[in-house]
Order: structure tokens, then sequence, then C-alpha cells
């Protein structure tokens, strides 16, 4: 159960004006110590993640080249330590939940006194969002991230509840937080199933039509299968151009008044033109690697395997702009019903045999050899396009409006989180 205290008392603390008038406060340095070990190699890599806190390397990251050979330099983490991580502005401190080593960027510290301190309270409170805001303060500097200088956090004051308190807060928080998670667990397990269901709907749709007890034939690909008998298959290259996008260098980068935006991965977020990490260059562009409304524009060049083949359509907020040597443009003038080809996990499926030991890569002569289930008749083309627009985005409505509603749990959570580790609700 939960109430207010009954009295507070204001704290010179900027992000935490008031407290419990029976809570103290003490400078970080006084409740925590640092632990900088090294000499450790044989101990498993660790991963900070502002999602799981630390664990380990090969259970957050399931591809990762570890160019790392001095591991005796890495820094040792202790079960149940907080790490100061390159993100931690962003996301807090993490609480490491495996022993292992970890890069020697990072900060780890602990409790100096296990009477005094429960790690359960102070691993909430370092994650909750009045605290993650003072974290701006000890920005030092950029690499990767920002880095949190220690020398600044450890004077700083935290707030301290009685140790019976503490205990009672982080098992309270536990509880609720549990709660939470499982309800956002069962939530993307439903947002999954959706999303296969408009990936069946569409993979259907660009192989077997739409059309009832069509007579089908034998593709001759074995991805393909069966299509209907009046269909054709047909290399890419005769109904579509796959135009590699521009390369530029770092002298050719200037600011967004000077020059054009190139798009890149980046500028693809679920399946989503997306404006919030641009480059903007100032070079000569042939007309052709001008963006087209209808273009689809498409990552055929990554690190990770799995950005292969994604992909979206031009509309007219990006007519007129260039992309990147790593992207490739889809140029047709059937391009509204090759995207839904492309938005199949038909062709995904075969993105996974374009990586190799040393690059992930779709090339051009590869995505233009690529054979495609072809509806010849263009009637039958608009009625494929009319109804996977009917039927996804009946889907993607349904998909919006829960993930609308994890949103507003995840803001209730950091709230209730907040709320309980300031004082500002009393746990009973």
């Amino acid at each position: 159960m939960t109430s207010s205290y009954p009295s507070y008392k204001p704290t010179p603390i900027p992000w935490l004006p008031q407290i419990p008038e029976h809570w103290n406060m003490r400078k970080a340095k006084h409740l925590f110590k640092e632990r900088s070990e090294k000499g450790f190699p044989n101990e498993p890599l660790l991963a900070a993640t502002q999602t799981k806190g630390v664990v380990f390397k090969e259970e957050y990251e399931t591809r990762t080249v570890t160019a790392q050979k001095d591991f005796h330099l890495l820094k040792l983490v202790k079960k149940e330590d907080f790490v100061i991580s390159l993100r931690s502005f962003q996301g807090g401190f993490e609480f490491a939940h495996q022993q292992g080593i970890i890069s020697p960027a990072y900060t780890v510290f602990r409790e100096k006194n296990c009477k005094e301190i429960d790690k359960g309270f102070y691993r909430h409170l370092f994650k909750s969002n009045p605290f993650i805001s003072s974290l701006t303060l000890f920005v030092t500097g950029i690499r990767e991230g920002q880095n949190i200088e220690y020398g600044e956090f450890k004077d700083s004051l935290l707030p301290l509840p009685p140790f019976p308190e503490q205990t009672a807060i982080a098992n309270y928080l536990d509880a609720k937080t549990d709660e939470i998670n499982t309800f956002i667990a069962k939530k993307e397990k439903l947002i999954a199933l959706l999303k296969a269901q408009k990936q069946a709907v569409i993979n259907k749709a660009v192989t077997k039509g739409i059309r009832l007890n069509a007579p089908m034939k034998n593709s001759g690909v074995e991805w393909l299968g069966d299509i209907p008998s009046h269909w054709k298959v047909i290399k890419l290259k005769y109904i579509a151009n796959a135009i590699i996008g521009v390369t530029y260098s770092p002298n050719d980068i200037v600011d967004e008044r000077k020059g054009i935006l190139v798009l890149r991965s980046s500028n693809i977020q679920n399946g989503r033109l997306s404006f919030l990490d641009n480059v903007f260059i100032k070079k000569e562009i042939p007309q052709k690697l001008l963006t087209q409304k209808g273009d689809i524009l498409l990552c055929a060049r990554n690190g990770s395997a799995d950005l292969i083949g994604k992909n979206v359509c031009i509309d007219d907020s990006a007519v007129g702009l260039t992309f990147g040597a790593f992207m490739t443009i889809v140029r047709s003038k059937y391009w509204s019903y090759l995207s839904w080809f492309f938005n199949s996990s038909i062709f995904k499926s075969q993105t996974c045999l374009f990586a190799t030991s040393t690059i992930n890569q779709l090339t051009s002569d590869t995505l233009k050899n690529l054979k495609i289930a072809f509806p010849t008749d263009s009637r039958e083309r608009e009625e494929i396009i009319k109804t996977l627009e009917i039927e996804t985005q009946q889907i993607d409505l349904g998909i919006e409006k829960i993930e609308k509603e994890i949103e507003l749990v995840k803001e209730l959570k950091q709230s209730l989180i907040a709320e309980v580790v300031t004082g500002k609700i009393k746990v009973t």
C-alpha cells in the first residue's frame, strides 16, 4: 500500500527539492566506493545495457566480433555492482546481474556498508527519471557516448532513507515493475503475432494473388513455390532499375543550409522515413541520383546483416534528395506493387544469402537478377495493391493502439518509480 509522508524538509539537491523529514542526505562517496580491479582475463565479457543492466556480452549481442585482446586491462565487475557507462547520461547507472569484465572506459562502484545501503533501492533510484536528468551536470566529453565524471558524481548528494524503508521500497518496486513488465511482454507478444499475420497476408498476395481458386503452376523457383498459372516469373532488371547511391567523403559534409540531404540506413525506421539523424553534403549530384516519388530506397550494405533489405517508399517529403553509396534505389513504374514485394518476408528471407564473412551486402547485380512472381494484368495488380492497403492498414492500426498502451504503461512505471524513490509516495 502507499500513502504520503506527514512532513517534508527542503534539500540543496537540484533534482530533489524536498525529501521526507526523517530521510537523510549523504554524499555519494560516503555511500559507495569505486572498484578498479584489473587482471582477470579469464572472466566472461560483459555489456552495459540500458534495458537489461549489465549482462553477459554474448547474451546481449548475438553477433559480436571481439577485437579486444588485452583482456587483463578490462575492469572487474562483481554481481550487484553498479556501472557508469558511456550512455548513462541517457539511461542512468546500470546494475550488474553477472560477474565479469568490462571496458576500462566505464566506472564500476559498489556500496561501502551493506547494513546502511540496500542496493535494490539505489538500483531503482539510479534508473529514475529525476536522477537521470541530473546526470547532465556530470557530462564531460563525447566519444561513442558522453562520459559521466565520477570525480564530480562522488561529491553529489543522494537521499538516504532508513535501511528498513529502503528495503520496503525496493521490494515494492520490484513487485510492481515485475507486474508491469509482464503486462508489457504480453502486449509485445501480441504485436509480434499481428506482425506475423501482416507478413502472411503480404506473402500470400505477392506469390499466390488474391483471386480465389485461381489455377496454379510450379514457379520453378524454390522460395516462390506455386504461383497463379497466368503470372510470370521475371527478373527484377526487366521491370526496374537498381541504382547505387552517391559516394562522398567527410570533406563533402556541410551544414544543413549549404547542402543536400543524403538518405542513409538511419533514415529508414520501422518502414518509414525518419529525419532525426541527417547528413548533408555539398557535391554535384547526377540527376539519376536524385530521389523521385515512388522510388524504393533500400539498405544494400551494412555492418549488421539484419538491416540488409530494409526499405521505404519515397513520398513527397523526400523527393529531390540523394542517397548514400550503401543504399540502392529501385526505380520502376510498377513501384506500387514492387514495394509490397520488398516488404514481404519472402524477400527478407533471401537477404540472408547476401551476407559474407567480411561484409553484408546486396549488390546491384544480385538485386537485378532477383526473380519475382509478377501478375502481368494491370487490373489484377491494382486489386492486390488495394486489398493489401486495406488489410494491412487494419493490422497496423491494431499494432499502433497496442504500442500506445505500452508507452503509456512505461510512462506510468517511470512515474511510479520516481515518486517512490524520491519520497513523494510512502510505501507502507
